[in-house]
């Protein structure tokens, strides 16, 4: 669910960039890990392509970036901390893997919960 520390990181990751490749998770890559996104990943891919702010916008089907990053000699990636531990981001970068600091605890998790509750009162 795209939150407004989704648009801090993509606007902090324009700042570092010549050109901005902006990846989105496939559905099948989220329901890996976590459950099943709210927004269809067609959605998802229209609403980061319709900001200003990237250049390229490509599907995520992997966790691994290795090859992504090989392939289109990214120097840097921006990944938000809720992600430390679980990427890996120094190896390919020519420059470096970047942890945004993500603030107030919004996250897409964090809002389905406070979604759920809301409409538990209602």
């Amino acid at each position: 669910m795209f939150h407004y520390n989704h648009l801090r990181m993509i606007n902090y990751a324009r700042s570092l960039a010549d050109i901005l490749i902006v990846g989105v998770s496939t559905d099948e890559l989220v329901s890996s890990y976590k459950a099943k996104p709210i927004i269809p990943f067609t959605e998802r891919l229209q609403i980061i392509e319709a900001l200003k702010t990237p250049d390229i916008v490509i599907p995520q089907h992997t966790l691994d970036h290795s090859e992504i990053v090989k392939k289109l000699n990214i120097d840097a990636f921006v990944v938000g901390d809720d992600w430390f531990g679980k990427v890996r981001l120094s190896e390919g970068f020519r420059r470096s893997g970047i942890l945004f600091p993500l603030r107030n605890g919004v996250s897409s998790s964090n809002l389905k919960k406070r979604y759920m509750i809301l409409m538990r009162r209602i």
